[in-house]
């Protein structure tokens, strides 16, 4: 990416930080301490990193922060006990059970079985439904609540006029995604592996949000000049210069990005935000309880 035709760095960081300054301020505010519950099963490493980092998290902003590790042979039954008895709990305000789960157990099931007004992952069909309705009482997950976050930097609040594309169309990020963007006033085309002329589809977008899980799949010619493009992926690909062999990259192909007005990087950019969104989310739960 030449220097001339730098794209502004939207900093997922340092926003993500302001939005838990703002958390720890209005946790600091109530009676209660927000509790947010974290359920691992098995010993994935990667899973097991991000529940630590969530925990941490947590405890930093003055939650009350439980963690359950069940060995990866846990059965259904077991694991349903859990959230039952987290759901009867009042001092748990947020339930997030961390995925993938091993395979011998159905993701949906356990997923449903959260209470939905704890459910601060927003992946249950209730909380879906919701969304989908632009019912205010939606807990919205946490990655595109976050991504609207980074865009709002770049537009405000009201997206009138705009057209955002999305590419991707999973539950857990294109689909809210894009029910957000359009509840924002954008107009929104939804995007994947089957659309005919993707790249002239994201020519047109002024605001270009790339969550198909595919390393650089978005060139820079796709890309229109001036528009906000939000990268929602993370791959790793070989890198010989690197002591890991490997570096992490997005859905985006960062340095042909120049025509890019704003863009997030990979690191740095939605990454922080999906964290702080899901702290944001315990600490509005709490405060719903509260009322």
């Amino acid at each position: 990416m030449s220097s001339a035709s730098s794209p502004r760095l939207i900093d997922g960081k340092a926003i993500a930080a302001a939005v838990t300054e703002d958390v720890a301020r209005r946790t600091a505010a109530l009676t209660v301490k927000p509790g947010l519950a974290v359920v691992l099963v098995g010993e994935d490493p990667a899973s097991g990193v991000y529940v630590s980092m969530k925990s941490k998290k947590a405890e930093s902003l003055g939650f009350h922060s439980v963690q359950h590790t069940l060995p990866a042979g846990t059965g259904a039954a077991d694991l349903l006990a859990v959230v039952a008895a987290l759901n009867a709990d009042p001092a748990i305000h947020g339930i997030l059970v961390q995925l993938p789960l091993p395979k011998h157990l159905d993701a949906a099931a356990v997923i449903a079985a959260i209470d939905p007004d704890k459910d601060v992952d927003g992946l249950s069909v209730i909380n879906a439904g919701r969304l989908t309705v632009g019912d205010r009482s939606a807990i919205v997950p946490c990655t595109p609540l976050g991504c609207m976050t980074l865009i709002g930097e770049v537009h405000g609040a009201d997206l009138s006029g705009l057209h955002a594309v999305v590419i991707g169309r999973s539950r857990l990020v294109g689909l809210p995604m894009a029910l957000l963007l359009q509840q924002a006033n954008a107009t929104v085309t939804i995007a994947h592996s089957r659309t005919p002329d993707l790249p002239g589809l994201a020519r047109g977008a002024d605001i270009l949000v790339a969550a198909a899980g595919r390393a650089e799949m978005v060139r820079g010619d796709w890309i229109k000049p001036g528009a906000t493009v939000i990268d929602v992926g993370t791959s790793r690909v070989p890198d010989a210069t690197r002591t890991s062999g490997q570096r992490l990259v997005g859905d985006v192909a960062f340095d042909e990005a120049g025509a890019a007005g704003a863009i997030t990087p990979v690191p740095g950019g939605v990454g922080p935000m999906t964290i702080a969104m899901l702290m944001k989310n315990t600490l509005e739960a709490a405060e719903k309880a509260a009322r």
